[in-house]
């Protein structure tokens, strides 16, 4: 791990894929200096090492789940604590069970200087950071653990695919001319989505992805989205409305960049699923491509999946509400559960929701997906769109970022991977 090296390249690429400790806590606003006086939710006296999960031959405690919800609480994290933290812990368990099996391990001196760098970002040292956690209840080795992780998986990924992704001149050239004073990007995509809720469906489902990555042309894509597709916009033969380039998950845009129309990306993992878009057509607009694109969103679980009823009662929703102020005041006193409402970076939205976000204004809303297990009606609106304008980037600065968006790419694949192979047991409550 190159944490110490001068290298203009390396410290570019630890900043920019430094974005795995935020994915992780996507959304987070860091109101440190309010965590003066916090106190930590009382911790059960009894029981605090009950497994509460088991993935493989790995057991998370009770324990380890209060703590990390107790530093995702110190994070301001959004959302249910208790799911937010409970998955993590079950991402990094099968995370360190690959770095094992690869054989990988980070020193002590790497782990330090990211716990540096994590706490630099709000001007804060390593020590400092401790104290505040420590107000909350937050051991120094619940932090430690959580740098320590993270920095293993990069590894992972990185020994596993580094070496194969290849970014030609041309592609360079191509995002330059996108990023230049005055120059954007938007494009006419096409989707299919494949469904994969098992091991075997998602190997079956990301052959097939790789077949219909070799179309060529928009008539026999059309027609395997018409046949093939779990998407709503299957009806359409899979199209898609325009979508400013730098609206899209990194990972798909990288790829979409790259394409001449009619060519198929790779496959993209997405929720219970594989997704290939097709580029139909792209085009120049007067305006700067901003560097980060930041996306506020509500999404509504409307009980009912696709039937007639959850499709009627959002088109009443959607007759009474234009903003994301108004969903909330339609339903007072909603839960999370039933309500949630997030700003985070585009790439770090799931791909279904950032493909259909992506082609809303604020205040419309979609209703073209369904919770992971199909029995709700996802109603999804766009409460704001925020762009940050670019600083002048140099041609190993964008060829770095775009490997570390394809990186990024697999890392997100082979963790779906790891978790559909999984044996994943989740014991109750007490």
């Amino acid at each position: 791990m190159g944490f110490h090296s001068q290298s203009k390249a390396q410290t570019s690429q630890r900043k920019a894929t430094a974005s795995a400790w935020t994915c992780a806590t996507s959304g987070l606003v860091f109101g440190l200096v309010s965590l003066v006086g916090l106190g930590a939710a009382p911790a059960q006296a009894q029981n605090i090492f009950e497994p509460v999960a088991k993935i493989n031959d790995s057991v998370i405690t009770s324990y380890e789940l209060s703590q990390r919800m107790a530093f995702l609480t110190v994070l301001r994290a959004p959302g249910n604590l208790r799911e937010l933290a409970l998955k993590q812990l079950m991402d990094e368990a099968l995370q360190q069970q690959a770095a094992k099996a690869e054989d990988v391990s980070v020193t002590a001196e790497d782990v330090l200087a990211g716990m540096s760098e994590f706490t630099g970002r709000f001007n804060l040292k390593v020590e400092e950071f401790n104290k505040i956690i420590a107000q909350a209840g937050v051991a120094p080795e619940t932090f430690r653990d959580f740098v320590s992780n993270g920095m293993a998986w990069r590894a992972v990924v990185s020994k596993r695919w580094q070496g194969r992704i290849n970014v030609t001149e041309d592609e360079i050239d191509r995002q330059l001319s996108l990023t230049a004073p005055g120059q954007n990007a938007r494009v006419l995509l096409s989707e299919i989505v494949l469904a994969a809720e098992n091991p075997e469906a998602m190997q079956e489902a990301n052959a097939r992805a790789s077949q219909f990555s070799e179309i060529t042309t928009l008539g026999a894509f059309a027609a395997e989205a018409r046949r093939s597709s779990v998407s709503a916009s299957s009806g359409r033969s899979g199209r898609l409305n325009w979508t400013d380039l730098s609206d899209l998950p990194p990972a798909v845009a990288a790829q979409v960049v790259a394409l001449e129309p009619g060519h198929v990306t790779d496959p993209v993992p997405v929720q219970n699923g594989v997704a290939v878009f097709q580029l139909r057509a792209i085009e120049e607009v007067d305006r700067p491509t901003p560097a980060d694109v930041t996306v506020e969103y509500a999404a509504m679980m409307i009980p009912g999946g696709r039937s007639a009823e959850a499709l009627a009662q959002a088109a009443e929703i959607r007759a009474k509400t234009d903003s994301c102020n108004d969903l909330f005041g339609l339903f007072p006193g909603s839960t999370e559960a039933q309500i949630a409402k997030e700003a985070v970076p585009v790439g770090e939205l799931p791909t279904r929701y950032a493909v259909e976000l992506a082609q809303l204004d604020e205040g419309e809303a979609s209703t073209a997906l369904t919770s992971a297990n199909g029995q709700n009606l996802v109603y999804l609106m766009l409460c704001s769109r925020s762009r940050e304008l670019p600083e002048d980037v140099s041609r190993d600065q964008l060829k770095l970022r775009l490997q570390n968006q394809r990186l990024q790419a697999f890392s997100t694949a082979y963790l779906e991977e790891l978790r559909a192979a999984a044996f994943i047991e989740e014991f109750d409550a007490q």
